[in-house]
């Protein structure tokens, strides 16, 4: 079956149909599934979208696909929150719902908001089921440029990446592969912290990872970035920290208390490239204060998770001679 059963145990039975007539193919390139009320149904893939007719057909008349109705989008919640959606209110609030598998479905509509805070949202007209793509291998030529051989270290690392280059993938490959140990580069396995505030690194179901993020990576999921870099640091003891889309001025100290801590950091954040990354106040603290040694930047030049350049930040080399596609099917 090309999509997962846990995906397809939440479509409404009409939508589920409509999935499964698509060809395997097709199946297996759909990166998200969009349902907006009185709007076609969507189906998402790396380099575009498509709509279909109620026979599953592809179509491009909009005025001839398929459309979600009021009914669809409830029968979806009655499924995705086992009819209590009550009980998922702490979801509801950072506006996504972490299924079995680790796939995310995102929620959108009426937003109420208390104290300046969001308290939930109501009147959901909107849902997004973002397939989750655990691809093996995508970190082998990153890895020999994070590692120094010298130390017995990783390099504290920054990759970065506009929206939808593959950042994620590449990162939790990179940690299971650093947990595990690298045989071709004589590595030990590393213990690894994981502060994976928004669940899509290990894709933590009631607390569970349900992904492969090696035998030595503990996570904190849902946490809030700065905060779960402390407490990884005060009680697990680990060699290097791994947190995705750093950003915020809260971040800058508690990475300032990981590197003095003796521990390794790879972090993320969402940049097209060095002079773009220098725009962002709390990001050009930490170059200005030499944090990281490595930068990484990932992009689409060769389709998407090219991997564009390697820059040594200690003397500001070039590492790499030219682009490199981390995998010539991102998305399979």
């Amino acid at each position: 079956m090309p999509l997962s059963e846990e995906v397809l145990n939440i479509l409404p039975a009409n939508i589920r149909t409509l999935v499964e007539s698509l060809p395997q193919d097709v199946q297996l390139s759909i990166e998200e599934i969009r349902l907006r009320e009185g709007r076609p149904l969507m189906f998402c893939y790396d380099s575009g979208d498509f709509m279909v007719n109620s026979q599953g057909v592809p179509v491009k008349d909009s005025s001839t696909a398929y459309r979600v109705s009021s009914e669809d989008i409830r029968r979806m919640l009655h499924l995705l929150t086992k009819s209590s959606i009550y009980a998922l209110e702490e979801e509801l609030k950072n506006g996504f719902i972490t299924i079995s598998g680790g796939h995310r479905v995102g929620l959108t509509g009426r937003v109420v908001v208390e104290g300046g805070t969001v308290k939930t949202i109501r009147h959901i007209a909107g849902l997004n089921v973002r397939i989750l793509k655990d691809l093996h291998g995508v970190a082998d030529p990153i890895i020999p440029f994070l590692v120094d051989k010298k130390n017995k270290r990783i390099y504290d690392t920054l990759i970065i990446s506009p929206p939808q280059c593959g950042k994620t993938t590449l990162l939790r490959d990179l940690v299971r592969q650093l947990s595990n140990g690298v045989t071709s580069q004589k590595l030990s396995g590393y213990k690894i912290g994981l502060v994976d505030e928004r669940s899509e690194i290990a894709g933590c179901y009631e607390g569970v990872p349900q992904l492969d993020i090696g035998v030595r990576t503990d996570v904190l999921d849902a946490c809030p970035k700065a905060s779960g870099m402390m407490m990884l640091l005060r009680s697990m003891s680990p060699q290097v920290i791994v947190v995705d889309e750093i950003g915020r001025e809260e971040d800058v100290a508690a990475i300032g208390e990981v590197i003095n801590g003796g521990v390794s950091l790879i972090a993320t954040a969402h940049a097209s490239n060095f002079e773009d990354l220098q725009k962002r106040p709390s990001l050009k603290i930490l170059l200005d204060q030499n944090v990281f040694e490595r930068l990484i930047v990932l992009g689409r030049s060769l389709g998407v998770g090219t991997l564009e350049e390697v820059i040594d930040l200690t003397c500001g080399n070039s590492l790499l001679s030219h682009p490199v596609l981390l995998r010539k099917k991102w998305g399979g």
